[in-house]
């Protein structure tokens, strides 16, 4: 995998974190996993779709998997952090 890959995906979910008040996960392990998970993603299906969910193929299905996921706030309020835990509690 390309790291240049891996530093843009960072720098996209460090602002995602920034503009929505939450942080990176502290453990600098799990976001490593999920980045490259996302860096796959899109590798494979051309969007970098949260690794933690199942891609169908299904454009509309699929959109609102995209990293941020459109569940993710909601998880984060309920469960302080993501599903995948890219994103915690701030």
């Amino acid at each position: 995998m390309p790291e240049g890959g891996l530093a843009e995906l960072r720098k996209v979910a460090e602002r995602v974190a920034l503009e929505r008040g939450v942080k990176l996960n502290p453990d600098g392990r799990i976001v490593e996993a999920i980045l490259k998970g996302l860096l796959r993603n899109k590798e494979r299906f051309g969007k970098p779709y949260c690794p933690c969910r199942v891609v169908t193929g299904i454009p509309e299905k699929d959109e609102p998997k995209v990293c941020p996921c459109a569940w993710m706030m909601e998880d984060i309020e309920r469960k302080g952090r993501c599903h995948c835990g890219l994103f915690v509690k701030g």
